[in-house]
This record gives C-alpha cells, sequence and structure tokens, in this order.
C-alpha cells in the first residue's frame, strides 16, 4: 500500500502542470454597452470586457469634432479602428529596432476618432477609476495600437480599472490654422487638441455604461503624449473633464507658435497647392498626399524667414504641433497662467534614465573608453572633462563606456523644471517623480533604459513586450510595483502602495524621486551639476 501510494504520488508531482488556457467568450449579446449615440457589442477576453475603434466623435477636415450620429441596433467593435494619415508613412523599417518594438502601423483613414476601452466588468454598479491613454509619436505620428505595450486588459484587470485609449488628428490635419478663411475653420490650428477634449467629454458622457467613474479620470501619456498631457492642462475648455495626470517623458520646455506664424503657414501651404483664399474649401477634398507633401515644404519655408529675420524656432525645428490662439491655448504651457489652472490636479510625472540613446546612432554600444571620450569631447568640447565628472558623479555605479553619454539631457531637465514649477504652487495638488532606470537584457542589454521602456511596466504587458524587456520573473516582478504605483494614483491620486519604500511628494526642497529598478529607491536630484553645466536648468 505504501509502495503504490508513493509511486502514485511521485507520478503525480513529477506530470506536466495542466495547460492554462485563454478565454475568448463571444456572441451577438455578449459585451454589449449603451452609448448616447447607439449600442456597441465587444468580446471578453480572460474576463476583460474589450471595445475596440468605438467612434466618439466625427468631423469634417480642418473643423471641430462633433457627436457621432445616431445608429440603430448594435455595433460590432472588436477590432481596431483607423489610425490618422501619417506625417511619414512607413516604407522600411531597421530589422534590430523593430524586433525591439514591434509596431502594430494599422489601417490609416481620416475617420480617425476612436477609442478603445478594458474594464472588468459593466454593469454591476461598480465605478471604477478610468486610465485615459494618449499614445505617442509626437504631435505627427503614432496610434493607440502601435504599440503591444499599450493593450489594456492587464493593467484593467490588475487594477480592477477602467482603461481607454484614443485616436485623434495629427500633423498637418490636425493643425493646419485655416482660421482667416472663415468662420468653420475657426479653431482648426488645434483641432488635434480639441478631438482629444471631445473624446474626454465622451468618457463623461458614457463611460458609467463601461464600468467606469466619470468623476475619477486620468489622463496619462508619453513622449508625445505627455506633451499632450501638458496641453490638455493649459485648455480651460477641458477643465474638470480629468482629475489627475500622468506626463511620461513629455515635459518639453518649448515654446507654442503664435496666431501670426500659423497663419503664414497656412498661406503658404495654399501658395504651395495653387489655391487662392477664396477657394479654400477644395483643402477639404485635395488628397491627403498633396496636403502633407504642402505643408512639409511651408514648414520649410516659413522656418527659413524665421530664421533670417532672426525669430526663435521651437523644438528642433518647425513642426505641426499646438498653437497659442488665444482661445483653445490662450496661454503657454509653463506659464503662470496655465500652471493655475490645473493647480488642483496631482501630476506624476518622469523619464527614463537612457531615453535617446547617442550610442545606438552613433554605433558606440560596445565602444572602449577612448572612443566614448572622443565623442564626449567632441560634442562638449571644453566642458568635456566637467561633464564626465558631473556624470559620474550623478551614476557612480555605471560602469559601461556608453553610460557615460547615454544618460538623458533632453527630457529630464523638462521634467525637473515643471515639477519646480508646479510643486511650488501654494495650496496645489502633490507633484511625484520618478527616474525609470532599469536596464533591459535585450540583445546584450543595448538598449537600456531608452525612451518608451517603462511602458510595458506601466501597462502590465511583460511577457507581451519580451523582446524589448526580455521577459521573466524579475521584469515582472518590477511591473508588479510600477503598475501598482501607476494604478493607485488613478484612484487616489498617491502613487504609494506597500511594494514601493514610501514615495514622498516632491518639492524643489526634497527633490524626492522614486528610481524604478530591481531595487526601487528614493533619492533627490542628483544630476543637478550636470544641469547646471549645461544651462538645462
Amino acid at each position: 500500500m505504501n509502495r503504490t501510494f508513493l509511486l502514485i504520488f511521485m507520478a503525480f508531482i513529477l506530470s506536466p502542470a495542466p495547460a492554462v488556457y485563454a478565454q475568448l467568450i463571444t456572441g451577438e449579446n455578449v459585451a454589449v454597452a449603451g452609448t448616447e449615440s447607439g449600442k456597441v457589442r465587444g468580446f471578453i477576453s480572460n474576463g476583460i470586457y474589450t471595445w475596440k475603434g468605438i467612434h466618439y466623435a466625427q468631423a469634417r477636415r480642418f473643423e471641430a469634432p462633433q457627436k457621432t450620429e445616431p445608429w440603430e441596433g448594435v455595433r460590432s467593435s472588436m477590432t481596431w479602428g483607423p489610425v490618422c494619415p501619417l506625417e511619414n508613412p512607413v516604407t522600411s523599417v531597421s530589422d534590430e529596432i523593430e524586433f525591439v518594438f514591434g509596431h502594430d502601423w494599422g489601417y490609416t483613414s481620416e475617420e480617425c476618432l476612436c477609442l478603445n476601452i478594458w474594464s472588468p466588468g459593466i454593469g454591476d454598479g461598480r465605478k471604477r477609476p478610468v486610465m485615459f491613454w494618449i499614445h505617442g509619436g509626437g504631435f505627427t505620428a503614432g496610434s493607440s495600437q502601435e504599440l503591444p505595450s499599450y493593450h489594456g486588459e492587464n493593467l484593467a484587470r490588475r487594477g480592477d480599472v477602467v482603461v481607454v485609449s484614443v485616436n485623434h488628428r495629427l500633423n498637418v490635419l490636425g493643425f493646419l490654422d485655416l482660421s482667416a478663411y472663415g468662420e468653420k475653420y475657426e479653431h482648426s490650428a488645434n483641432v488635434s487638441i480639441i478631438d482629444l477634449r471631445a473624446a474626454l467629454e465622451w468618457v463623461k458622457a458614457n463611460i458609467a455604461n463601461f464600468g467606469g467613474d466619470p468623476d475619477n479620470v486620468m489622463i496619462f501619456g508619453q513622449s508625445g503624449g505627455g506633451a499632450k498631457v501638458n496641453t490638455l492642462m493649459a485648455m480651460p475648455s477641458a477643465k474638470g473633464l480629468f482629475h489627475k495626470a500622468v506626463n511620461q517623458s513629455g515635459s518639453f520646455r518649448m515654446a507654442m507658435l503664435d496666431k501670426e506664424t500659423t497663419q503664414l503657414i497656412s498661406a503658404e501651404v495654399l501658395k504651395e497647392l495653387q489655391v487662392k483664399p477664396e477657394e479654400v474649401d477644395s483643402l477639404q477634398t485635395i488628397p491627403f498626399a498633396h496636403l502633407r507633401e504642402a505643408g512639409k515644404k511651408a514648414l520649410k519655408t516659413v522656418e527659413a524667414k524665421l530664421r533670417a529675420e532672426g525669430k526663435p524656432i521651437p523644438g528642433f525645428g518647425l513642426s505641426w504641433g499646438p498653437s497659442q490662439d488665444g482661445e483653445v491655448l490662450p496661454y503657454p504651457l509653463f506659464s503662470d497662467e496655465a500652471f493655475a489652472l490645473s493647480g488642483d490636479i496631482p501630476l506624476m510625472l518622469g523619464t527614463t534614465k537612457n531615453e535617446f540613446m547617442p550610442s545606438l546612432a552613433s554605433g558606440l554600444s560596445n565602444a572602449g573608453e577612448e572612443d566614448v571620450r572622443a565623442f564626449i569631447q567632441n560634442r562638449y568640447g571644453d566642458k568635456a572633462e566637467a561633464y564626465l565628472a558631473a556624470v559620474k558623479k550623478a551614476y557612480p555605479e555605471d560602469t559601461l563606456p556608453s553610460d557615460l553619454i547615454d544618460i538623458d539631457v533632453m527630457f529630464r531637465p523638462g521634467a525637473v523644471y515643471q515639477a519646480n514649477r508646479k510643486s511650488a504652487l501654494e495650496g496645489g495638488a502633490p507633484v511625484y517623480m520618478y527616474l525609470f532606470t532599469w536596464q533591459s537584457p535585450v540583445l546584450d542589454g543595448k538598449y537600456k533604459a531608452m525612451h518608451c521602456m517603462e511602458l510595458p511596466f506601466v501597462f502590465d504587458n511583460i511577457d507581451r513586450c519580451r523582446q524589448m524587456t526580455g521577459g521573466g520573473g524579475e521584469a515582472q516582478r518590477l511591473a508588479d510595483k510600477v503598475s501598482q504605483a501607476w494604478i493607485n494614483f488613478a484612484r487616489y491620486g498617491n502613487p504609494n502602495h506597500d511594494g514601493l519604500p514610501e514615495w514622498p511628494a516632491y518639492t524643489e526642497e526634497n527633490t524626492a524621486t522614486m528610481h524604478f529598478d530591481n531595487r526601487c529607491v528614493v533619492k533627490p536630484q542628483m544630476d543637478q551639476e550636470l544641469f547646471e553645466l549645461l544651462n538645462l536648468n
């Protein structure tokens, strides 16, 4: 008996574990929810109700968005909606970097005002925090499906939250200022941002039907999406549509264009297309490719004029983006008025340690110290030795020569500046600062904590993004901590939880910054001397 029992027991414990299969539930009456315009039907994936491609608004080219026309019956909403036509269509990719990012470019259409929803439940009386995701890609590219890290199912499940992601108009379609040519184009200079406001208005009116709380909405975005978060915080008409904000690698300290400049650009577009002012309506029907190319030429022409007149050029060159039009966006993004407008909005912001890594473009990933020093000497001249000393002081544990040039000085200075300004508001909402320092092991660690590296951790998508993260338990343990911080911030306006050390609210005096790594620690600002050396404060 004992021997027989032992054999049976050993066979049981040594046999392979039963497979765990993902469950998908579909059907005519599955995941049906109502909106102001009509009913939509999605599906249930592993217990998470999912809808894709729901149109939150409709719009004629260059005109403000309007509510979607009502429909009869139940509209199937199970696949990604269209993506805004891109400034630079993708016709080829670099094999290695594409392996890491794994883009899904989607299909393009100007009828791209659509959103996606992931929810743990509907019709259950629950009011869940809403996490409203805004994609990156600057103001000219990107979509809600572009990266696998954007997928909201795991985040919705982990946090019992409703995740929403959104597409909107970009590039010339979102920012060509035709206000000089007719009332219907009054706000054309900023319809891209007005689209985002329309999506938030849709959330306010409809998200309760999807298990969400319209009075607890957090906007969050990365890179260009982070810049859009800042733009919404400076938009008076968006006040009250969201209640917390997270800016990931998007605190760009750049001036918006003024009305004079945006109208000059539009005049050049008409000139390129040989369209008379009284014929401006023809721009609504010309092929997008013609409009796109005219826009590119107009931007170059106006930039050259501004340079010749000695006027400053925002950012890296004249490009499509929000402008200070006096009404939709009346204030510069980092002005006293803009900070006061969003003074009651808790803000979490930060960057990755390495962001846009010079070692990748220069081929110095595996270079020796001599070659790296030569690069630094060429870039910083007589400040080279001081630069080296400041970097080593800020990051004394770094060991690779390429680490000396891969420290981000593009995104983080703006984040520190924004944190200092917002945290100084008397009676304002708290600010929490982070720095994502975890180093990816993929391809021998070549991609470090580059731009976008935190996204799989925020969305709890380590395995889905294993070509970027490497997958595995170490990365997942950090994702547990990071995603829970974002969830708690969405729910309470405070990212603290039991898995992290105490994370104080940021002030200019304590400069408390959570470093996300295999061991998460809070440190004061360590790169102040580097910023001072490079005049980045």
